[in-house]
């Protein structure tokens, strides 16, 4: 299985969309947008961050086929990643192959990760990509319409 990052283009935004509407991946992510299913909101939240100089915003493909995507960006001052793999291409080892393979590319550090306390799956992936459990906090997940408590990750 080829993995491989190439920039995200905005006709990427399309199947991002698309990947983002599945249920149980909305429910893991927890931090999710009010409503999923704006295809305009969504489109126009995503083109804003393609154009913005602080974000870099990765398509992830495997074998020529898009299966997510991976990006940094910034909030106050604090460098975050994010990711979101194709629920068909789950515990293949995609997303930890892109992790490894953007953080070779994005040198910014400390680069922080937030994570659901349940989802175990995305806390390996930080994990084995280096990062270290520092924290917790609360917010509000609108996926599940309550507030949960999510794990802070850091890579120095």
């Amino acid at each position: 299985m080829e993995i491989i990052l190439r920039p995200t283009e905005p006709k990427d935004l399309e199947t991002f969309f698309i990947f983002q509407l599945d249920e149980e991946a909305n429910h893991l992510a927890a931090f999710t947008s009010v409503d999923p299913t704006n295809k305009s909101a969504y489109i126009s939240k995503y083109l804003k961050l393609w154009n913005d100089p602080t974000v870099n915003m990765q398509t992830i493909i495997v074998d020529k086929i898009i299966a997510g995507s991976i990006a940094k960006f910034e909030i106050k001052g604090e460098a975050g990643i994010t990711y979101w793999i194709d629920k068909k291409f789950w515990n293949k080892g995609v997303a930890t192959k892109a992790l490894k393979n953007f953080l070779n590319v994005e040198k910014t550090r400390p680069i922080f990760g937030r994570v659901a306390f349940d989802n175990f799956g995305s806390q390996k992936v930080l994990e084995k990509g280096g990062f270290v459990k520092i924290g917790k906090d609360k917010g509000f997940a609108n996926a599940r319409k309550t507030e949960i408590e999510e794990f802070i990750y850091q890579l120095s």
